[in-house]
């Protein structure tokens, strides 16, 4: 049986992995953040799985530090998330995890991310720059939406009717 606290990681993690695709309905975008994560010197494909899990370590961090239970996730706004991003320490971002993880993507993903964090140096600045981009991508999607306080529950919804995998 799953705890409450492994299901919200799960839905933390489906958030990060919405966040590209949704954004990506205007291929240009798509374009922009491949030159950048070149420009930076970061594979795209690795960034962009750093990006979706960067998400969802920030999603995750402010509903714990919120007591928000997976149920009630959905009501997380998306500005939360966003401010995260940029505004929690690598060690907040990590704190509080669960200790294994269904998927073995995330874990391994969340390993890179936290051995990049103690690294410091050229990877704290990628990880720096993969936050900002991630923040970006939240604001984006959130100004994208009709409501005046975009949640998560509302990118799950536009998720939803743009069919994207669960």
């Amino acid at each position: 049986m799953t705890s409450d606290h492994d299901t919200l990681w799960r839905r933390c993690a489906y958030l990060g992995r919405v966040l590209l695709p949704l954004l990506d309905q205007e291929p240009w975008r798509q374009d922009r953040r491949q030159e950048r994560l070149h420009l930076w010197g970061i594979d795209v494909a690795v960034g962009e799985r750093l990006m979706e899990v960067f998400a969802a370590l920030a999603a995750h961090a402010v509903a714990v530090d919120t007591s928000l239970s997976a149920a009630e996730f959905e009501t997380l706004r998306l500005s939360a998330v966003a401010d995260a991003a940029t505004g929690k320490q690598d060690f907040e971002l990590l704190a509080g995890l669960p200790e294994t993880f269904a998927d073995d993507r995330d874990e391994i993903a969340v390993k890179v991310l936290r051995l990049h964090a103690y690294r410091g140096g050229q990877t704290s600045l990628q990880l720096l720059r993969l936050g900002t981009e991630v923040r970006h991508t939240l604001t984006l999607l959130a100004a994208r939406e009709s409501v005046p306080s975009p949640t998560c529950g509302d990118i799950f919804r536009k998720a939803h009717k743009a069919n994207l995998p669960q």
